[in-house]
């Protein structure tokens, strides 16, 4: 008999597996790290087989061993995304799956399909303008560089769909994932575009639509030997993993934001109509009906894992320890978080970090506290760009890793001027996948709440007057500085860039 649902996500660094329970409450977690290549700059990929799918074997192995296969009602994953797997008529992927905006190589395609296609047509159709972020220009890119791989491609995947082909055979696409997917997908009539389709993709048969609590297929007897599933578990569709996260934390009326504190930082507002901003992303949510505005940051905590690797791997609570004995401001020191280049509230492949103001008396301390704060000015610079399309925050909610403590998220209220909720539960995407589960064979109801409880953060009246100051001068700071990240992105000095 059914007693528990079980939630998988595949990040960036990690993928994350919760077992809960009917009811929603957490039973058992279990992670397993992975690695993301970097083969050129500008390129990031992930190899599907070798990490989403042995992620997914491995941590369903990990349950199964502790949780009769038999007591999991049905099975649901999330994945990062959007991202842009190509595979031949066996399923098998012919090269790693492209990711999300991180990966820049598409820009060039993401310009000559909004020059063929019409920008402010792609902006009214599909909600967002064609950037990096888009999955659509990834295809084009394969196609116009890797003939060879193009000719052989049969399917198109995102995590959560490739995992449930894996799972059941079921070739099918959630509208969520879909609409990221630009410029294929309309979010207003929700479906595929053919005729877009056909000038990014010709050729290529497009998944099944479907949403993230709908059943997709069941365990297939080749899928429940590799997994340790059962043979005829329900597995539902997921969706990309913010939107679980969102769904994890209860984010789905109008007036609330996410917040989601990761390698990236990213932000979902959920809208009452759909609202298009040439910054932001504009797509439907992760139920009929449901709207969003989306943002994300580039870099974020992957900047601090950069500066910890770079002082020899320093533990984390002893350099939020020395940066919270820095007043705010950082003893005038400050930073820009272009690390990876930028996503939004400007989409600038070539943006890159900046550390104005360094003197001698500077620290590792101030150094971090500085990056803390880059990225917190980077959240107001975005909660500034959603207000302007008209979406106000009325409810903050705080998730992922980067909430334990309080440091970071203080920073942020402090320097956005929100306060934030943070939810008593926060072990991430999966625990909305599990409700994603629970809701597809009816053991739960969509307006269910899980995840009750927490803390609230408050922005400090004192730190908020230094942060009201230093906005100005951080934007001063990019606009002065950007030709010259620019030059030294593209090399333009020599040196490799």
């Amino acid at each position: 008999m059914a007693e528990f649902v079980l939630g998988i996500d595949i990040g960036t660094a990690s993928s994350k597996a919760v077992m809960a329970s009917l009811g929603g409450d957490v039973i058992a977690v279990e992670v397993v790290e992975h690695e993301t290549q970097r083969p050129r700059p500008g390129w990031v990929e992930q190899d599907a087989d070798a990490v989403w799918w042995a992620d997914v074997c491995a941590l369903s192995r990990r349950m199964t061993t502790r949780f009769p296969a038999a007591s999991i009602g049905a099975v649901c994953v999330s994945g990062i995304g959007p991202t842009a797997l190509v595979a031949g008529a066996d399923g098998a992927p012919l090269r790693p799956a492209v990711l999300y905006g991180v990966d820049t190589r598409a820009v060039g395609q993401a310009a000559a399909l909004s020059s063929l296609l019409g920008e402010d047509e792609v902006l009214a159709r599909c909600g967002s303008r064609l950037s990096s972020q888009s999955a659509g220009p990834k295809l084009a890119w394969i196609r116009e560089n890797e003939p060879d791989v193009w000719a052989r491609t049969r399917y198109f995947f995102m995590a959560n769909g490739y995992v449930v082909y894996r799972l059941t055979g079921e070739y099918v696409l959630d509208h969520h994932s879909a609409n990221q997917a630009q410029p294929l997908y309309d979010r207003v009539r929700g479906e595929w575009i053919p005729e877009w389709a056909d000038a990014v993709a010709p050729g290529l048969a497009l998944p099944s639509l479907r949403w993230p609590t709908d059943i997709a297929g069941e365990v297939t007897a080749e899928a429940a030997a590799a997994t340790g599933l059962r043979e005829g578990t329900p597995v539902a569709v997921g969706t990309i993993d913010a939107w679980a996260e969102a769904e994890s934390v209860d984010v789905r009326r109008p007036g609330d934001v996410m917040i989601m504190y990761g390698s990236t930082m990213f932000f979902i507002a959920v809208t009452s109509s759909p609202v298009a901003h040439p910054q932001l992303w504009g797509t439907v949510g992760q139920h009929p009906g449901l709207h969003t505005l989306a943002g994300g940051m580039a870099s974020s905590g992957s900047i601090t894992g950069w500066f910890r690797d770079l002082t020899g791997g320093r533990p984390y609570p002893e350099l939020l320890a020395e940066a919270a004995a820095v007043p705010a401001g950082s003893d005038g020191l400050l930073a820009l978080p272009y690390f990876d280049g930028e996503r939004t509230p400007f989409a600038d492949p070539d943006a890159r970090g900046v550390l104005a103001g360094l003197s001698l008396r500077h620290g590792a301390g101030h150094v971090y506290r500085a990056l803390l704060e880059a990225t917190a000015f980077g959240v107001r610079h975005n909660l500034a760009e959603f207000a302007a399309a008209g979406v106000e925050a009325e409810r903050v909610v705080a998730v992922g890793g980067g909430t334990q403590g309080d440091l970071w998220t203080g920073i942020v209220s402090s320097a956005a001027g929100v306060t934030q909720e943070v939810p008593a539960v926060t072990v991430g995407a999966a625990y909305g996948d599990a409700k994603f589960a629970a809701v597809a064979i009816g053991a739960a109801a969509r307006d269910d709440a899980w995840n009750g409880g927490g803390v609230t953060v408050a922005p400090d009246p004192a730190d908020a007057a230094v942060y009201d100051r230093l906005f100005p001068l951080y934007r001063e700071l990019h606009e002065r500085t950007v030709e010259v990240q620019h030059v030294l992105a593209r090399g333009g000095v020599g040196g490799g860039g």
